[in-house]
């Protein structure tokens, strides 16, 4: 391959490096940042939040649905929301990417423009990474962040009694699945809810430091992630439908599919949304919707004090 047919083989590893890397700029928490053997982050709590995750392109994202820096900001996005699920600020990203020799540079240049527009929307930049050659794109992000003298909000924490709240969308993300998969590409919001979440980055500290006794990334479903917590907890949780928000435009798309827009708030992932508990007593934090409750229940999640029938979200082995 020639030096100039716009693929990565033919621009070479460290000039793709220095395409993704040249101009940006790097927050204060990046001591040292891309072009040494490693990256030097500040933590100023003296402990580190982190947190992974792999998309394979074909499973997690299609770049016929998706632009590149849609998928990039996606890829940001999703570790993330990780991090603020702990009650944590997120302090940087550490960025892998796999793919054929044969990959337009372009691709890669508006993933890492993705990425970073993403990261700077959390505060944070790319602090480091690496790139390699594999036989379909792959993308693995890591996450830090820092705990601020908190302690972390875990899925273990949740008692009887708790209020359990959300912030941010449900059911947008699997909507937009839906019109995607019926080859359609409107509406344009609900579509781009699939294409790159915008998880709500700032609520986690803030039910952090409202007491919260157990948080998630709404990243499977609804019922699914608070399924972790009912089962790292030892409680049930019980969901009242009619407090959850079901925006008008799922319903017109709903009715236009023939689809349950319920059920894609129940149970559709990939919002990045963030579920809570919280002590009973006081209201959940500016921006938390309450929509159930924590019951004494040894496990699981109910809806209006009913078993769910239509399954509790995503499976990644199914």
């Amino acid at each position: 391959m020639s030096p100039d047919d716009g693929t990565v083989a033919g621009t070479g590893e460290f000039a793709l490096i220095d395409a993704v890397i040249a101009g940006r700029r790097q927050p204060a928490a990046t001591l040292l940042g891309p072009g040494d053997d490693a990256a030097v982050v500040a933590a100023p709590d003296g402990r580190v939040v982190a947190s992974t995750d792999v998309l394979v392109h074909g499973v997690h994202f299609r770049l016929d649905w998706s632009s590149p820096e849609q998928v990039g900001r996606k890829a940001a996005a999703v570790n993330l929301a990780d991090i603020a699920a702990m009650g944590a600020r997120p302090s940087s990203l550490l960025v892998g990417i796999a793919c054929p020799p044969d990959t337009p540079t372009e691709v890669i240049t508006e993933l890492a423009k993705g990425m970073w527009a993403e990261a700077e929307r959390a505060g944070v930049g790319v602090s480091g990474g690496d790139m390699v050659r594999a036989d379909q794109l792959v993308i693995s992000v890591t996450a830090l962040g820092d705990l601020g003298g908190r302690e972390p909000v875990t899925r273990s924490g949740a008692r009887p009694g708790d209020v359990v709240a959300v912030c941010g969308k449900l059911g947008w993300a699997a909507a937009g699945l839906a019109v995607l998969g019926r080859g359609f590409r409107s509406p344009v919001g609900v579509v781009n809810a699939q294409r790159c979440p915008e998880p709500p980055y700032e609520a986690g500290p803030l039910a952090a430091d409202a007491g919260a006794t157990s948080m998630i990334d709404v990243s499977d479903g609804l019922l699914a992630d608070l399924g972790h917590i009912a089962e790292a907890s030892g409680v049930g949780i019980d969901i009242r439908t009619a407090d959850l928000e079901v925006a008008s435009r799922l319903v017109e798309v709903g009715t236009a599919l023939g689809a349950d827009p319920l059920r894609w708030v129940l149970t559709g992932g990939e919002d990045h949304a963030l579920a809570a508990t919280f002590p009973p007593f006081g209201d959940p934090p500016e921006g938390w919707r309450a929509i159930g409750a924590v019951t004494i229940a040894e496990s699981g999640v109910t809806v209006d004090g009913k078993p769910y029938e239509h399954g509790s979200g995503w499976e990644h082995w199914r």
